[in-house]
């Protein structure tokens, strides 16, 4: 049998497709292969559930972002207390 019909997949598989699916782009076989993993794995039923809210959580829209300058400002901080430490 070859790898791609295979009906068992591995957690970081799992993970991929639900990923994936998050954003509308897995396959009904895809999605198959996951809700069989999800029935015997907890960890990875843990992270579609996770996954979902942060979905949810970004469609409402209620996420703050920080400023273009304000990432500059942290970036050159964090180089500077990097080289700080390396030196």
């Amino acid at each position: 049998m070859s790898k791609k019909n295979k009906i068992f997949i591995p957690c970081d598989e799992a993970n991929h497709v639900c990923d994936k699916n998050q954003y509308k782009e897995a396959s009904l076989w895809s999605l198959i292969k996951l809700n069989i993993h999800l029935i015997y794995c907890r960890a990875c039923r843990k992270y579609t559930v996770n996954n979902t809210k942060l979905t949810k959580v970004m469609k409402k829209g209620e996420v703050e972002y920080l400023d273009t300058s304000t990432k500059n400002d942290m970036k050159k901080e964090f180089e500077k207390a990097l080289n700080d430490v390396s030196n």
